[in-house]
């Protein structure tokens, strides 16, 4: 047990990805973890996806990966946010059971035979020539490796802080780890300091749900992965709760700021903007009378609830005195108190877009240590670290992914070029050819590529490639199918939009903003009846109406983005010497040559770089 091809630091989401893929793509593993009890472990929200997460799980998914098929079998509850809103918006999210989501994850890398596991710290990297060759763990153990993929979330010299309590450690009930990120700065690492914050869980035989908004799941769900054999739901349906803070909460709440590791100075690391803690929420939205929080259940069948919107580090009779003043908490008790993290992160320009470091020859970081927040993002980068580890170990040639190809490109580019000042989100509006990234179309743009790399199964695959197809033909027949104008008029009428006078094709008629495929479905026998005979099911129906109704939009949007991909095939000398290029603004010239940019595309997104500096760098290209 001391030598592998690949270890991975850290059992969390990241980890677990990372150990999944490169064992499932022939390599010798080994998972260090401090609590294997803990795969997986749903820190904070018991919930997979959102607003552009889904569509991250999603192309794991596609992929190979197994985020996807462990959230359906913990599923407690499905939503497809955003339906109001272009398809380019719509995004899965997941209520999950927390233990069942990780006792899945610990069943699947415990079957795959590639993957050892050991219990314990790495307090250090063995790195010989500027290559990291093994780890050093807290019992003295040594282990060597051809690759380190580093996934150690937020026990880095994790602090917790509640009021003016502090305490050690990455999570409640856990440890901390040090030496690492030591280590790392004396190699020449810049190391920085992150916080994020998680709320009470309360007991919900202590709440008035009466006075609250329901909220339940979608009445159809399909889940979250393409290739799951899974009979969605798998698990006992539980619904969500909407709750409101009121001005007393807010006086209350007020009234301990100088108590506030936040405000009065203890906490000087940078927090997550979009996903503030509620003394934050009460300065920064003083005009606001009430803050929306959403009660969310833990498991199948627990008692134990998560108040999404109440993140706070505030002292312990505070949170209490506070949460009794939301109507239906009167009488609330709690498990545990909310608190707020700091941790140490390396600053992501210093990796490359395999993740690979470019310090340190094959060490490999994913996750939180890169200044990212949530698990879909932490998910993706362990996936992709693991695909990188791997394929450099067989001298393969590396696995990347472009910003027009998926949200993980968007997201791995983003953390490369322009790095981050804040934990880092992902959100629909950080991708410029969204439309092209929807969720539905997910499997049909990487499962090629994750069947090449040998992560997706040939079966998945197959099953992919006639999903398609009949998606494929269902858009033939709505091109070509004529429907009579005393067939439609009746449907188009009761729409609210204008007859027809002649025939005309399923596809003009979809094409209107009124008119959905499920409307002519439901009315017009012989459109069913092509459906159910071609076996295409109500997902692949949609997915076929929206590349009929959105065709337009695709094809513009994928010309451009073509044309942007011109720019991703100029590579930039790796040995360039921007301090040459005078005409190179100063900030330009350093920023240059800190990113080391690999190709003119991602020079362009480097901030502070202006067109003209590009105009310099394609002359002296010869383009």
């Amino acid at each position: 047990m001391d030598r592998y091809d690949v270890i991975v630091v850290g059992g969390g989401h990241a980890g677990s990805e990372a150990a999944y893929s490169a064992a499932t793509m022939g390599c010798k593993v080994l998972l260090v973890t401090m609590d294997i009890g803990r795969i997986a472990q749903m820190s904070c929200n018991p919930a997979i996806g959102g607003i552009a997460k889904g569509q991250i799980v999603r192309e794991i998914d596609a992929l190979g990966g197994m985020t996807g098929i462990v959230t359906d079998t913990s599923s407690i509850q499905f939503r497809l946010l955003n339906r109001s809103k272009g398809p380019a918006m719509w995004s899965p999210r997941s209520q999950c059971d927390r233990n069942i989501f990780s006792n899945t994850w610990r069943d699947i890398l415990e079957k795959n035979e590639n993957i050892d596991f050991w219990q314990d710290k790495v307090v250090r990297l063995i790195v010989e020539n500027d290559t990291v060759v093994g780890v050093e763990c807290g019992y003295g153990l040594k282990f060597h490796a051809k690759a380190v993929i580093l996934t150690t979330g937020t026990f880095e010299n994790g602090l917790m802080h509640i009021g003016s309590l502090q305490i050690k450690g990455g999570r409640v009930s856990e440890g901390t780890s040090t030496g690492i990120s030591h280590q790392l700065k004396e190699l020449g690492f810049e190391v920085g300091r992150m916080k994020t914050g998680t709320p009470a869980r309360i007991d919900a035989r202590s709440v008035d749900f009466s006075g609250m908004v329901k909220q339940g799941g979608d009445d159809e769900s399909e889940g979250f992965s393409f290739y799951s054999d899974i009979k969605y739901p798998a698990l006992k349906q539980r619904d969500c709760y909407i709750a409101y803070t009121n001005p007393e909460v807010h006086e209350i709440l007020a009234s301990a700021f100088d108590q506030s590791p936040l405000f009065n100075g203890t906490i000087k690391s940078i927090g997550p903007r979009y996903c503030p803690s509620i003394e934050d929420k009460v300065v920064t939205f003083s005009g606001k009378d009430r803050h929306q929080l959403f009660l969310e259940p833990e498991g199948e069948n627990t008692v134990e609830y998560y108040i999404n919107g109440f993140s706070s580090s505030l002292p312990l009779d505070i949170q209490i005195k506070a949460l009794r003043k939301v109507k239906g908490l009167e009488n609330v008790k709690i498990f545990r108190p909310g608190y707020a993290i700091e941790y140490d992160y390396y600053p992501p320009t210093q990796i490359k877009h395999t993740l690979e470091t470019k310090f340190v020859n094959n060490l490999y970081f994913a996750g939180q240590i890169n200044g990212t927040t949530g698990y879909e993002e932490a998910a993706a980068q362990g996936l992709m670290a693991g695909i990188n580890a791997v394929r450099s170990i067989n001298g393969e040639e590396e696995f990347v992914l472009r910003r027009d190809q998926a949200y993980i490109g968007v997201l791995i580019d983003d953390l490369v070029t322009k790095g981050v000042d804040e934990p880092y989100r992902m959100f629909t509006s950080r991708a410029e050819y969204r439309i092209l990234l929807r969720h539905d179309n997910a499997d049909t743009r990487l499962s090629e590529l994750g069947f090449k790399i040998g992560l997706l199964s040939e079966d998945k695959y197959n099953k992919c490639i006639a999903k398609h197809e009949r998606i494929d033909k269902t858009v033939e027949y709505f091109n070509k199918k004529n429907i009579k104008p005393e067939t439609a008029n009746p449907i188009l009428e009761s729409l609210g939009t204008s007859p027809i006078k002649e025939s005309k094709k399923i596809a003009d008629l979809i094409g209107r903003p009124q008119v959905s495929i499920n409307n002519i479905i439901s009315s017009i026998d012989f459109v069913k009846n092509f459906c159910d005979s071609n076996k295409v099911n109500k997902v692949e129906v949609e997915s076929a109406e929206i590349l009929t109704k959105y065709k337009g939009y695709i094809t513009r949007e994928r010309n451009l983005a073509d044309k942007i991909v011109r720019l991703e095939n100029l590579n930039i000398p790796d040995n360039i010497n921007y301090d040459q290029f005078v005409s190179i603004s100063t900030e330009g010239r350093q920023k240059l040559g800190k990113i080391r940019p690999k190709t003119i595309g991602q020079a362009s997104r480097i901030s502070g770089i202006s067109p003209s500096d590009i105009s310099v760098l394609l002359v002296f290209l010869g383009r």
